[in-house]
C-alpha cells in the first residue's frame, strides 16, 4: 500500500491556510514565530531540515516552560526558597543533608512511594526544606501539592461530611509528592485525626508524603486519638521513609534579636 503525496497549494494560499492548520495540530508557538524563523532560515541557507528542527525544538521548549508554570501554579507554594538556599550549617548533620540534595537531584523515590519526615522545633526551617525539596522535583517534571496540615484536615472533613472522601483521596493521587506542613497542628480529635489517618493509609506505597513536624513520634499521641491509631500511621509512614532533624535555634528569633540589638542607642 503506498502513500500519495500531497497536494501541495500555491505559496499565497498555503501561507494563508498554514495558521489554521497549526491551531489544529495546537502548534501555539510555531503557529506565533514560524514566519521569523522561516526568514532566519532563508537568510542562513538552513535546510528544510534544520529549519523544521529550529520549529519543533522552540515548541518543545515552550511547551515545557508552560508546563513548568503550571506545575508551581497547582503546587500551592507559600514561597519559592530553593534547597541550595537554606544554610543548613549545624542544623543537619552531613550524611542528612547529602541524602536531602540526592532527594532533591532524582524522582525514583517518588515512584516508590518512599516519604520525607523533616523534625525540628519552630523556626529552623522546616517548610524552607519542603518547599526547596517540592521545587527541585517539579523541575524534573513532577507534580506536587503543598497543604498546611490544618487545612487540608479541613478539606478532607469536608469531603467525608458530602460523602466525597474517596473521590478526594483520589484526586489527590495526582499528585506524586503532597506535602503537609506543621502536622502538629491538627487537634487531637476523631474526625480530623481519622481523615488524615485514611490519607496516610490511602498514599502507602502508592504515592508520597512529606510531613513536617514539631514534635517527635513519641508525642504524636497527641495528633491521634489512640496510640493504635498512632502506632499504625507511624508504621506506615516510617516503612519506606528519610527521616531528617533539624536542630537549633529559631531563624526568625535571631533575626529579631540582630533587629532588636541594630536599634538600641549607641552609649556615649
Amino acid at each position: 500500500m503506498t502513500t500519495s503525496l500531497p497536494s501541495i497549494p500555491r505559496p499565497q494560499a498555503a501561507e494563508a491556510a498554514l495558521p489554521i492548520l497549526l491551531r489544529q495540530l495546537r502548534l501555539a508557538w510555531i503557529r506565533s514565530h514560524w514566519q521569523s524563523i522561516a526568514s532566519q532560515a532563508e537568510g542562513e541557507g538552513w535546510s528544510h531540515s534544520q529549519f523544521l528542527y529550529a520549529l519543533c525544538e522552540q515548541e518543545v521548549e515552550q511547551r515545557q516552560q508552560a508546563r513548568q508554570h503550571r506545575l508551581l501554579r497547582a503546587a500551592h507554594l507559600p514561597w519559592s526558597k530553593a534547597l541550595a538556599d537554606y544554610d543548613h550549617g549545624d542544623r543537619i548533620e552531613t550524611h542528612r543533608w547529602q541524602e536531602l540534595e540526592a532527594l532533591s537531584r532524582q524522582s525514583e523515590w517518588l515512584q516508590r512511594g518512599e516519604n520525607v519526615l523533616l523534625f525540628g522545633p519552630s523556626g529552623v526551617g522546616k517548610t524552607h526544606l519542603a518547599v526547596g525539596i517540592a521545587l527541585a522535583q517539579i523541575a524534573l517534571d513532577q507534580a506536587c501539592r503543598f497543604y498546611p496540615a490544618t487545612s487540608l484536615v479541613q478539606e478532607l472533613q469536608k469531603a467525608r461530611a458530602e460523602y466525597n472522601l474517596p473521590a478526594a483521596l483520589e484526586r489527590l493521587d495526582r499528585y506524586p509528592l503532597l506535602l503537609i506542613d506543621d502536622i502538629g497542628y491538627v487537634r487531637r480529635d476523631e474526625q480530623e485525626s481519622s481523615v488524615l489517618f485514611e490519607l496516610i493509609c490511602h498514599r502507602y506505597e502508592r504515592r508520597s508524603l512529606l510531613i513536617t513536624a514539631n514534635q517527635p513520634f513519641t508525642a504524636w499521641d497527641e495528633i491521634f486519638p489512640s496510640s493504635s491509631m498512632t502506632v499504625a500511621a507511624v508504621d506506615r509512614l516510617v516503612h519506606h521513609c528519610h527521616i531528617i532533624e533539624i536542630s537549633g535555634d529559631s531563624h526568625r528569633r535571631a533575626q529579631a534579636s540582630r533587629r532588636s540589638g541594630s536599634q538600641q542607642p549607641q552609649q556615649p
